[in-house]
């Protein structure tokens, strides 16, 4: 039976790329001072009716009424979560506070490159922060996991924006309030859409030329400067205005950006984010300026496929404890139960086969190391350990082998 659509099973290879991904997240968020906390995948279907787009509650999450009556919905984003439980211990947290997660998320839409049923999302957010530092620290963390993942500068662009322009540009033309949200979701898709214009002005009427004018033709603010020299200062190079930039979800109140890749084979938007001021106080704490971004798993490994930035496998085992001799098994048991209380991660081949094909075996699972154990080896404590990548072979006693895979492996 194949998976259900939209989702992924996940052999040994697979989830080692998955774990290297996320190994780097982890990483780079913690050199920035962030902790990592966790939530149910479940939460109370209102969450998402009460402080998220219509859009998103109607079409595109799994909602369903549980058995005591309850109406439920897998995560289809983290921000509400974290904005619930902020709110919940709004007096305990030490702020500014600087969370991360990376959380299994869930959304119904069509399948395609880039976008999947089910995916997972690194969040990254400072909460209790205002000002432009807090925003370019936002921005260097993504940077950041890009950068530690192999990528150069010019494989990924920054592009930025901030929604007060927008904001701005609505009070100018009069646009309003209960269009805002819908006039924003339009700009966010702009460029993926062939009537776009026809659609916007639908919406606003003939006011949709002057606004689409004014946000083309405006280069650059105060503000957006002084953001890219707090990016230099950390070491960002490749941030770039970009007034197209919105982000469709309707909590966002000033600084936006994504992150786009540059290699013509998938040059799209790959992740981004922004702040959100306003969002916390909604679920009944006082208001608490915040500013994040999400990053998606199947994204970021499209992104190293498109660059040659894919690890090469490795699995976690790294010696293989070959039997020759059936009586000898207790005796290959209890040496590989020595070597894993000294940090060793060893799989003995109880198969019976030949040693010809438990090594094959070994190789084929490109396990590094491989042992033969025998009567010979039983009675003088003494055995060969052979590194199938090279070929080299050296005799050594039970207590010297640890110490030289450790120096082998690295």
């Amino acid at each position: 039976m194949e998976p259900y659509k939209g989702v992924r099973d996940f052999y040994p290879e697979d989830q080692f790329v998955l774990r290297y991904i996320f190994e780097h997240m982890e990483r780079v968020c913690e050199l920035f001072g962030y902790e990592e906390y966790g939530a149910s995948i479940l939460e109370h279907a209102e969450l998402y009716r009460a402080k998220t787009s219509d859009e998103i509650v109607s079409e595109q999450t799994y909602t369903f009424t549980d058995r005591g009556g309850r109406d439920v919905t897998l995560r289809p984003e983290m921000t509400p979560t974290l904005a619930r439980m902020i709110a919940g211990k709004q007096r305990d947290i030490p702020f500014p506070a600087r969370w991360y997660s990376i959380p299994n998320v869930f959304r119904y839409e069509r399948p395609q490159r880039g976008r999947l049923r089910e995916h997972w999302q690194l969040n990254a957010d400072i909460l209790g922060a205002e000002g432009v530092e807090a925003d370019a620290e936002i921005i260097a963390i993504a940077h950041g996991v890009l950068r530690s993942l192999g990528a150069d500068e010019r494989n990924f662009e920054i592009r930025v924006s901030d929604r007060r322009i927008l904001d701005s540009l609505y009070d100018e033309l009069s646009i309003d309030a209960e269009q805002r949200p819908q006039v924003t979701r339009l700009l966010d898709r702009r460029e993926k859409m062939e009537n776009f214009a026809d659609k916007l002005a639908e919406v606003i009427g003939d006011k949709a030329p002057t606004l689409l004018e004014r946000l083309d033709s405006l280069t650059s603010t105060a503000y957006l400067e002084e953001l890219r020299r707090q990016l230099e200062y950390m070491g960002v190079g490749n941030m770039v205005v970009d007034t197209k930039i919105t982000r469709g979800f309707d909590y966002y109140t000033g600084m936006v950006f994504e992150v786009f890749d540059t290699h013509e084979d998938n040059n799209r938007s790959l992740f981004g984010g922004g702040r959100y001021d306003n969002l916390l106080s909604q679920f009944g704490g006082e208001k608490i300026p915040a500013v994040g971004f999400g990053m998606g798993d199947v994204t970021a490994r499209n992104f190293l496929e498109s660059h040659n930035l894919m690890p090469e496998y490795a699995p976690a085992t790294e010696l293989m404890i070959c039997i020759v001799e059936k009586d000898a098994t207790g005796h290959a048991i209890k040496l590989a139960q020595d070597l894993r209380r000294e940090d060793i991660a060893v799989a003995v081949n109880f198969s019976g086969k030949r040693i010809g094909d438990q090594i094959r075996h070994a190789d084929k699972m490109k396990i590094p190391f491989v042992l033969a154990i025998g009567a010979k080896e039983r009675d003088t404590g003494r055995y060969t350990v052979k590194n199938l990548s090279t070929g080299h072979e050296i005799t050594l006693a039970a207590d010297s082998i640890s110490a030289h895979l450790f120096s082998s492996l690295g």
